[in-house]
């Protein structure tokens, strides 16, 4: 591998510096920003910052700290591992920040991101009342950013957090630790619905749905992740469509179901036969619906 150095260090070495020339740096390379950040200046700050052990949100006088030769070379290292192998910076930190909550991730689960997160700070309104949700799924919860983060926004809530994959599990297990939601939410190994027991309010599923045609034209940083958490056959619709099948026996008469499609929804609307409300999201994204009982039973 080769090595790509930075202004040399010295006494005076400041995180600004390093923010600014790590920046241009990864502007400059073939890098792709859909992980956490979407642009290289905002990349370029939280490397730097986790190197320096300051957590989010910064402020401004953290861009004075002076860089100790160790933490330069670690943040060499980062830098390098960041362009060379083009691995998200969530797995070079094990760290991502969803609704407002920090989570460990390593390549076992997918790197939160999910538009969802508007629909939980908003707690689903107007679609539900958020003082009538007592019991929420979560289908293929991965690192369990949604399922966390339903429980923070509804303290009161038992959210049931599934996922086929073991490994995705762990994880889960790690973050509901760390985020002491133990009393409220519960793991369990599901393909989908199989293991599911009683009705919900809501439930909210990112299932995997990228085109096993389009997989491999996704940018490097995406074929880092579980590829069992992102493709699905026919056409990406496999598991969205299974979901929407199965699920009425489990969502109470005036629960609903949200769903995350991304680049299938589209597809989906065209093919799958269902009255989608897709969610117009003001912080980005795409291919959010919900689904109300009604028009699944």
């Amino acid at each position: 591998m080769n090595n790509i150095s930075l202004k040399p260090w010295s006494l005076e070495t400041k995180a600004i510096d390093l923010i600014q020339q790590v920046a241009e740096l990864f502007d400059e390379k073939d890098l792709c920003f859909g992980h956490g950040t979407d642009n290289p200046l905002d990349e370029a700050m939280t490397l730097v910052f986790f190197a320096l052990g300051v957590d989010y949100p910064y402020r401004r006088e953290s861009s004075s700290i002076k860089v100790s030769d160790e933490v330069y070379n670690s943040i060499m290292g980062l830098v390098n591992q960041r362009i060379f192998e083009k691995k998200p910076l969530s797995y070079l930190t094990q760290e991502a920040f969803f609704c407002g909550h920090k989570f460990y991730v390593d390549e076992r689960v997918l790197i939160p991101r999910s538009p969802i997160a508007e629909l939980i700070r908003n707690q689903f309104a107007p679609w539900l009342k958020a003082n009538s949700v007592q019991r929420v799924l979560d289908i293929a919860t991965g690192s369990g950013c949604l399922a966390i983060a339903i429980a923070k926004s509804f303290p009161s809530v038992q959210v049931i957090a599934s996922d086929v994959s073991k490994e995705a599990l762990e994880v889960a297990k790690i973050n509901i630790e760390k985020l002491s939601v133990r009393k409220q939410v519960t793991l369990v190994e599901s393909d989908l619905f199989e293991n599911i027991k009683g009705e919900f309010d809501l439930i909210v599923s990112n299932p995997p749905y990228v085109n096993p045609g389009s997989y491999d034209d996704l940018p490097a940083e995406y074929l880092h992740e579980p590829d069992l958490a992102l493709i699905a056959p026919d056409n990406g619709l496999d598991f969205i469509a299974r979901i929407l099948h199965d699920a009425p026996p489990f969502l109470k008469d005036d629960g609903i179901l949200t769903l995350e499609m991304g680049e299938t929804a589209k597809t989906a609307e065209q093919t799958l036969g269902y009255t989608f409300k897709w969610i117009e999201l003001e912080n980005g994204g795409e291919g959010v619906a919900v689904i109300d009982a009604k028009h699944l039973k």
